[in-house]
This record gives structure tokens, sequence and C-alpha cells, in this order.
């Protein structure tokens, strides 16, 4: 019997009746692994992983002899054509595959596609036409793909291959990846150490798309894929195959910078990749936010979605966020407003029906200097967002200024500016504003206020 890395259906008969000729019908799976060692042959594992044949730890029973002859025969009547070599490692949406389930530390059979869903409120922009241009055309053409959080540059990638019906394995980079995590490793099941194929031999296997999600937080344990980035197939030094890919795999990258770190600090732990890492991805894409009218038919199709009929908070928010971009590309803010962070707006909104409660909630992982720009902002652009929160009248600020000049034995300024939309409190040499939004937030005026005075005189101090 030729010594090869699967069992052809054939192989398979034969390995069961000489168990059954050696062992009968019941064996365990140390008598199943010695008696493969004994022929020469790889792991069994269509039968250490056979759920339907398992009926104890570590205890299979087979089936009858009968049987056995009953499907031999019925084999031979459908006249198979033997199968080639090469197209064992060839992809089939439907084909039995085996993972290890990390929690009850058995081997299972997985049956689905790894086609992702397509998704009802996506648009598709940027390089996604060019991206299937080239994953429907099956060739092995790596693709860097980098850009700002949250921007669409890892839903892309799913869309375009659940456009395509094309499989898709995602594989999610930190410092911690190694090898062993990307191309496999031994796992200890029912007492025999066994072989887990990594997610990068599946998608070799199975024809599918490769995604390296976040790959700038990876270190040099990522040059193990060099050789699978140039296309050739992958040596297991631990099985001694020799894995080569199936028509249509492909790997795609995508980051928030160029794998040449971060030197702004945005993307904390974000690793200067290896050059000869990076050489080997054929283009590398910078990947914008959408352009609003864009970022509109987003936004509408998720309103669609949670049944929100709001056109007019949709083309706000839209404004808002473009604003604030750039605002950003000015340096005028450290912050800015992603696509994503849109769409959670969409859904607080959804949930609380208060457009600032929902705006403010999903800003909340600003520090407070930015998330109050920022919701002062907003209520620019909708000035019916805030609704009835009036200032005090400038006789009410002189008041509080004269009692808070008295408390602290300073000079404290109180007054509206201008515009008649922000309150300037000026004391112990510093001035700050306090807008609506704050006004809004404050439970007491006069007590933000205080604490405005407080701080300045602390600050002099």
């Amino acid at each position: 019997m030729a010594r090869r890395p699967n069992f052809s259906m054939k192989e398979q008969n034969q390995f069961i009746e000489d168990l059954i000729d050696e062992y009968g019908d019941t064996v365990t799976s140390k008598q199943i692994l010695d008696f493969a060692e004994h022929k020469g042959l790889h792991v069994p594992y269509f039968l250490l992983r056979n759920e339907k044949k398992k009926v104890g730890r570590g205890k299979y029973r087979l089936c009858t002899r009968a049987a056995l002859l009953k499907r031999t025969n019925s084999d031979k009547e459908t006249t198979e054509e033997p199968v080639a070599e090469a197209a064992m490692v060839q992809s089939a949406t439907a084909e039995k595959h085996q993972v290890i389930d990390m929690r009850s530390r058995r081997a299972v059979n997985i049956t689905d596609s790894f086609v992702p869903d397509k998704l009802d409120t996506y648009c598709q922009f940027g390089f996604h036409k060019d991206l299937k241009n080239i994953l429907n055309s099956k060739a092995f053409y790596p693709i860097y793909i980098t850009g700002l959080s949250g921007n669409g540059k890892t839903l892309m990638v799913e869309q375009v291959c659940a456009q395509l019906g094309r499989e898709l394995i995602r594989v999610n980079i930190t410092k911690l990846t190694d090898e062993t995590d990307l191309i496999g490793s031994y796992e200890l099941i029912d007492g025999n150490t066994v072989r887990r194929e990594g997610p990068v031999i599946t998608a070799m296997r199975r024809g599918a798309v490769l995604l390296l999600d976040e790959t700038d937080y990876g270190t040099e344990s990522l040059l193990c894929l060099n050789g699978v980035l140039e296309g050739k197939p992958y040596f297991d030094k631990k099985t001694g195959e020799v894995i080569h890919a199936a028509p249509g795999f492909n790997v795609v990258a995508t980051a928030n910078t160029k794998g040449k770190g971060d030197a702004e600090g945005r993307f904390i732990g974000a690793n200067v990749l290896n050059e000869a890492f990076l050489e080997r991805f054929a283009i590398t894409v910078e990947q914008e936010y959408p352009k609003t009218v864009v970022e509109r038919n987003i936004l509408k199709k998720n309103f669609e979605k949670l049944g929100i009929d709001d056109a007019q908070f949709v083309d706000r928010l839209v404004v808002w966020a473009d604003v604030i971009r750039k605002s950003f590309d000015e340096g005028a803010v450290d912050e800015l407003i992603s696509t994503r962070r849109l769409v959670h707006i969409a859904k607080a909104f959804d949930i609380f029906k208060e457009r600032m409660k929902a705006i403010e909630l999903c800003l909340a992982r600003f520090d407070t200097e930015t998330k109050i720009a920022f919701l002062d902002l907003y209520t620019k652009v909708d000035e019916d967002a805030l609704g009835k929160t009036d200032l005090p009248e400038d006789e009410n600020l002189s008041e509080i200024a004269q009692k808070l000049g008295d408390d602290y034995n300073s000079e404290v300024k109180v007054y509206r500016d201008d515009s008649d939309d922000t309150i300037i409190v000026s004391s112990h040499e510093r001035e700050t504003k306090i807008t609506r939004v704050m006004v809004k937030q404050a439970q007491n005026v006069e007590s933000l206020i205080r604490e405005t005075v407080d701080r300045h005189n602390f600050l002099l101090a």
C-alpha cells in the first residue's frame, strides 16, 4: 500500500478490515496507532476522529465484516476512478475537515463552508473592485492592506469572498502568535499525540483565502510564512509531508501601519516587521475612509436594518465625522470618528432613542477633553440635538462670579461669549469655556462653574 498523507476510501476499508483480522471488532486507540506504525502508514485520523465509531475513552467499535464487504462491493459498483494525489489537497465546500475542540480536547468533523455570510449593510468602495478581480482570478497574489482603524479593511476582504463564494480563514495576529498557531502543533487526545493543522495549512489544502488580520502586531515568528508567501509548497518537518496549495489559495494581510512601527503612538504594540516578510507581498493598498456619499449610504442601510427612519440624523452624523477627519488631517485634533463608530452610534440610538445620549456613550472611550469637544461640535452641526438647554442669564452669572470671588478672595469673571453659546469662566490667570453640552451634562451649573474656578486655583498653586 502506498504511503500517502491521506487514506482513500478503499484504503480506509482495507485498514479497518485488517484491524478486525488482527484485534477483532473492538480496538483501542493505542492498537490503532501501533498497527498503523507497523504497516508503515500515517496516523489514521479518519478512524481516530470518527465519533460514530467511538464507544468509550480510547475505544472504537469497528463495523462488522459483512457490513464492510457490503460497502466495499458498493464502492466497486460505482467504478470510482482512482484519485490523483494532487487532488487530495484541493478545496471542496462540503468536504469534511477535522479540528481540535479545545473544550473537549477531542477531534471533531467540520463540514460547514468557510465562505463568509453576505452583509446586507455593506457598501463597496475603494479597493473592493480590484480585490474582487484578484481573488476571482484565483491567481496567487499576496496583498497587504493598511489604513486607520475602523475604515472597513477586514470587512472588505470578507465581503469580497462572500460575493465570490470563496472560503476565507481569518487569523488575528498578536505578539504571542508563533509558528504553532499558524502552521499547527501536536495535541494530546485520549492519551495519544495527534497532529493539529493550523489555519495556514487548512487554507492551503482548501484553496481558501488566508486573512492575516492586525499583521503589524506580529513578531519575527511570521517569517515561517516566507515560503508560503512565495507560493511554494510547505514542508512539514514534523511529519515529512510536502503540502501543495490548492488552486485559489491566496494571502491577504491587514494592518493599521505599513509594518514600519507607529511613531505617533496611536496603535500601541504595532511592531516594525521584518523587511523580508513585507517584501513578499506583491502590492500594498492604502485604505482610506469612505467618501461621504458612500458613508451616508452605509449609515442609511444600518438605520433601515434597525428600523430607524431618520435621514436627518444620518446626514448630520456623516457631516460631523467628515469635519472631525479634516480637522485630524490638519492636526487640529488628535482623534477621529471612524465608520465603525458611526455604526456603533446608530445601534446606540436604536436602543436609547436619544441622539446626544447615543453619541455621548459612543464617545466615552476618548479622553474627557476630546469627548466634550466632539460633542460640542455635533451641537453645531445639529442644533436640535440638545433640545431646550438654555444658558443662565448674564445677571445670574454675575451673581455666581461675585459669590465665588468672595469665597476664593480673588477676582472671578463669568459671562457669555459673543456667540451666546458658551460661558467663559476667568479666574486665577486662567480662562475656560463651558459649552452647552457641558451645561446639559451638569446637574447644577453653579457647581460646574465652581469646579472650574477650583481647578484654576489648584493649577495656579
